[in-house]
């Protein structure tokens, strides 16, 4: 049995270690862990400011090479799209900052827009899943030479829309045909299509721009999608008639278009690809790229480990040019050539 002498011997020790540590405390250890702490205080100090000046200077940088960028990509840009025309479509939300940019480095490079149109909530909200169907259903036999009988309602709506976007008419490559006038008109009139201007002539590539990715938090309260949207089929449909498609968005790393894109192995293998478009320096990719399609050497741009930072260069051919070096060839072999066959 444990008696009152053990408790008073265990209180004794308590209070005499508790003594020795204020003794401690108060005397000996209290000015090294005084300069230590201080010490430690003084170094997170210098660490903090070493890595404020190493940031500022980081940032400098970076501003003096995204400018080098921007004004060597000018140079690089410029007239890598003479003489062709552009249809751009916002697809999604997209500021007009970002919008405008994009056209600017487009006609920049010498494309000249012949239609901006945005895509409205009709596309994919639940409550217009009929009045999608109801069009893409009045379309289907026009659009027969190029879908089929599966062909979903976004498939059927997005080949309408490259339609009336590109399709030139009998007088000229330079006059859209009637049928994509009327089907323009009535995408627009269904309230599917909003004109930032109206198509003033056949575009001979389509720019389909995404904005930032819908999070889960943007779209509480917002109308839900239809069950018959799919972004994929209609990207699709639009490169089945539209033939040259560049989508063109931010960075894939939360999703969006290009994404959805990039993940279908079959559409990727038809449409090119840009991401990276919050930034100015990757906005020059997009006539880059757009001269890349229609020299058949698209491809997908971006900083993600499946993408090429910088398109290829390329130079379109020139129907003139063209025209002149098949001339200038027949010339040379009536004028090098005699009667009798000698050079």
């Amino acid at each position: 049995m444990i008696d009152f002498r053990y408790h008073l011997v265990s209180l004794i020790s308590v209070f005499l270690a508790l003594a020795v540590g204020i003794i401690l405390g108060a005397g000996p250890l209290q000015n090294a862990i005084g300069d230590q702490l201080t010490d430690q205080v003084e170094a997170l100090r210098a660490e903090r400011t070493e890595l404020r000046e190493s940031l500022l200077e980081t940032e400098s940088e970076l501003s003096d090479q995204n400018a080098y960028a921007l004004a060597a990509g000018a140079e690089l840009v410029d007239g890598s799209l003479d003489g062709v025309t552009v249809a751009v479509v916002d697809a999604e939300e997209v500021t007009d900052a970002v919008e405008a940019d994009i056209v600017n480095q487009l006609e920049a490079a010498g494309a000249r827009i012949v239609a901006q149109a945005s895509l409205t909530e009709s596309w994919t909200s639940v409550d217009d899943a009929v009045l999608r169907g109801t069009v893409a259903d009045g379309q289907r036999e026009q659009l027969e030479d190029m879908i089929d009988e599966e062909t979903t309602t976004a498939g059927v709506l997005g080949a309408a829309l490259g339609l009336a976007l590109t399709e030139t008419g009998a007088q000229g490559d330079s006059v859209r045909s009637d049928r994509s006038v009327e089907l323009y008109e009535l995408l627009s009139r269904v309230g599917l299509v909003e004109s930032r201007f109206e198509p003033s002539g056949p575009a001979d590539v389509v720019l389909l721009l995404g904005g930032a990715p819908v999070t889960e938090a943007a779209t509480t309260g917002a109308s839900e999608q239809g069950e018959d949207v799919d972004v994929v089929a209609l990207v699709a449909g639009l490169q089945e008639s539209a033939h040259d498609v560049v989508v063109a968005g931010p960075t894939t790393g939360d999703g969006g278009i290009v994404a959805d894109v990039r993940a279908d192995e079959d559409l990727a293998a038809l449409v090119t690809t840009i991401s990276g478009t919050e930034r100015a320096v990757m906005r020059l990719n997009v006539p880059l790229a757009a001269a890349a399609q229609l020299a058949d050497e698209g491809g997908h741009f971006g900083f993600e480990p499946d993408a090429v930072v910088v398109p290829p260069v390329v130079e379109l051919p020139d129907d003139e040019d063209e025209a002149g070096d098949s001339g200038a060839g027949d010339s040379e072999d009536e004028a090098g050539v005699d009667d009798d066959g000698d050079a």
